[in-house]
């Protein structure tokens, strides 16, 4: 088989033309179709992070929005008045409660009761030894015969000269001195006896009794102390009793629950430290005044304390029934104290309208301590905000709370 050889200059130039690239002309199309997608995509990409910033930017500001607006709990007026009484504090006092004092000089001998010690009465608490009052005694005693042996001796003396003057054995002045010296004699012989009878009685003091039956709350002396009535310095407290079967307390009615307080009335008393039981009372006088400086009435209950349960002192709740005639009228809401606001234009309570808060004035007739009675203002279905913000005012945006006051939802 025949080659043909080929010059150098020929196989270069083909060797060339193999080698050299494929022209670009047809491939620009396709470049600029590629370019403009990406800057397609590009400029999608673009615009969904603008979207999504704008969006967040958006909820974030609604979310401001809502936050800024106050949630507020919200409660329903009642009814008519929910209770038929009130509710008072007061202290316990003993029924009698008194010092016990000495009555006369000395020391003391002995005592024979101390604190918390139940007395009958008359019963013997104390003796005193009184040296000086016994010496005195003794002596008035003796003054006094001294004085009677007188008045003996003036009386047969006086007998014997008016006997002598029937026979004018003697003058008419001389009897008469003789008679006026018997009546001084026995004037000292009844003041001699009234000195007697008043260191007996001095003397009597020695022994000091209980004056009513009771509780001893004090012992304020011992054995050997000194003992001053009072003659010449501060008398000293030996005891202190407190009758304690009965007891008072004295309670400050308010001016518009003063027809609770009728005489004769049944009170019912609690205490914190028995709690769910209740002690029987009733209303013995009040003081048919109006105090000017607390608006208050004052009045006494008595409770029968026979077992000693109560002790002196006790803070209690009284319960005092409200007559019917006072009673909240049918019309008449109820509505806790905690919706009140106290501005300078009046009474106002906070109502939720329209997404709203309103402040709306009102006139409140009783008072129950945690509720008020509203007899004008609210209407039934209201939506009151309870324990509203003092910069509450009226337009301002508020929204309610998921879960209503008293459980709802």
């Amino acid at each position: 088989m025949n080659t043909v050889e080929k010059s150098p200059s020929e196989v270069s130039q083909a060797d060339a033309e193999k080698l050299a690239p494929p022209s670009s002309e047809p491939s620009s199309p396709w470049l600029l179709f590629g370019l403009a997608a990406a800057g397609l995509v590009l400029g999608f990409v673009i615009y969904l992070g603008i979207h999504e910033r704008a969006q967040a930017e958006r909820t974030l500001g609604n979310s401001t929005e809502r936050a800024a607006v106050p949630t507020v709990n919200v409660i329903q007026p009642t009814s008519g008045a929910f209770s038929q009484e009130i509710v008072l504090p007061g202290n316990t006092q003993p029924f009698n409660d008194t010092p016990i004092y000495a009555r006369t000089n000395g020391y003391l001998k002995r005592w024979y009761v101390d604190i918390g010690a139940n007395v009958r009465q008359g019963q013997l608490l104390a003796e005193i030894d009184t040296p000086e009052v016994d010496q005195q005694l003794e002596q008035a005693r003796a003054d006094l015969k001294n004085a009677q042996a007188n008045e003996q001796l003036a009386q047969i003396t006086a007998a014997r000269w008016q006997n002598l003057l029937k026979t004018n054995s003697v003058s008419r002045q001389e009897t008469d001195q003789a008679v006026s010296d018997l009546s001084a004699r026995q004037a000292s012989v009844d003041s001699m006896t009234a000195n007697v009878h008043r260191l007996e009685q001095l003397q009597s003091f020695e022994k000091v009794y209980a004056p009513f039956a009771g509780v001893i709350t004090a012992r304020n002396t011992d054995i050997g102390a000194l003992i001053n009535a009072g003659a010449g310095g501060t008398p000293q407290e030996l005891f202190h009793m407190a009758a304690v079967n009965k007891l008072r307390v004295y309670v400050a009615v308010p001016e518009i629950d003063s027809e609770a307080a009728e005489t004769g009335a049944k009170a019912t008393l609690t205490l914190d430290e028995f709690p769910g039981e209740t002690f029987q009372g009733s209303i013995v006088r009040n003081s048919d005044s109006i105090d000017p400086a607390s608006r208050t009435l004052n009045v006494e209950v008595d409770v029968d304390n026979a077992r000693g349960r109560i002790k002196t002192g006790a803070y209690v709740f009284v319960h005092l029934k409200i007559p019917q005639s006072t009673l909240a009228s049918p019309q008449s809401l109820t509505i806790p104290a905690n919706t009140l606001l106290f501005r300078s234009e009046g009474l106002r309570v906070g109502v939720v309208r329209n997404g709203r808060a309103e402040l709306v004035p009102i006139k409140i007739g009783r008072d129950f301590g945690a509720t008020v009675e509203v007899v004008s203002g609210l209407r039934r279905t209201d939506q009151v905000i309870v324990n509203p913000s003092d910069s509450l005012t009226t337009g301002s945006p508020v929204q309610l709370s998921a879960t209503r006051e008293g459980g709802s939802k």
